[in-house]
């Protein structure tokens, strides 16, 4: 289902980065119908059916649209290093409801499959809310970022001692957040990925246990 919303990727720059969304419409027709439209100017790379059909819009050397105004682990404009998968979900504007065992099955073979092609570090397989956490909430909470990761995609954050609540964005900023932004955006962010069980941008024990947890395995 090639889109024409697509161009060139910086020269010899890296593929680096996968970068997971929802749709957030209220069917996967509707935004394929969408990413392929000239006219809005999106588009990612795949798009991932809740029956678990994969559909392929732009190809991995070309650079699809999908991030926008986007930044981690110090880098901007990532749309040029990475390759996006929109996975159908109607999202927090439409009846935000988990993802089907086989889509996530699905996501997670794609994953894989791209993490063979590219380079792509661990902690470098992002939420479109961890790329752009004042904008987007993407995948979101309902999203089981912990399946992957026990199955080779992304990270899951180990067991650790709580720090103090005023360590929050130190931690953030060593994971790859950008620190120019509300403390309490960023945790939610951090949460909807990492402690999903509660989204309030409220460094508590827990939140800061998983922060911790996790800078700890990138210093490693």
């Amino acid at each position: 289902m090639p889109s024409p919303n697509q161009d060139d990727r910086p020269p010899d720059g890296p593929i680096d980065m996968l970068v997971l969304h929802y749709t957030g419409m209220r069917s996967g027709a509707e935004a394929i119908a969408r990413l392929r439209d000239p006219a809005a100017r999106v588009s990612s790379h795949y798009v991932v059916e809740e029956d678990g059909a994969i559909f392929r819009l732009v190809p991995e050397a070309r650079r699809a649209w999908h991030a926008g105004i986007s930044h981690w682990r110090g880098r901007e404009a990532l749309n040029g290093r990475s390759i996006g998968i929109e996975i159908v979900n109607p999202g927090h504007d439409w009846g935000y409801r988990p993802f089907p065992a086989l889509q996530m099955a699905a996501v997670c073979d794609l994953c894989l499959e791209i993490l063979g092609r590219h380079p792509i570090p661990p902690i470098n397989v992002v939420a479109h809310s961890d790329v752009a956490p004042d904008r987007k909430a993407d995948p979101g909470e309902l999203f089981d970022w912990e399946a992957l990761a026990a199955n080779g995609v992304g990270l899951w954050p180990a067991a650790a001692d709580a720090p103090p609540a005023g360590a929050a964005m130190a931690l953030l900023g060593a994971i790859g957040y950008r620190t120019d932004l509300p403390e309490a955006v960023l945790l939610a962010a951090f949460q909807r990925h990492w402690r999903p069980e509660r989204v309030d941008g409220v460094a508590d024990a827990g939140t800061m246990a998983r922060l911790a947890g996790l800078a700890a395995r990138l210093a490693a």
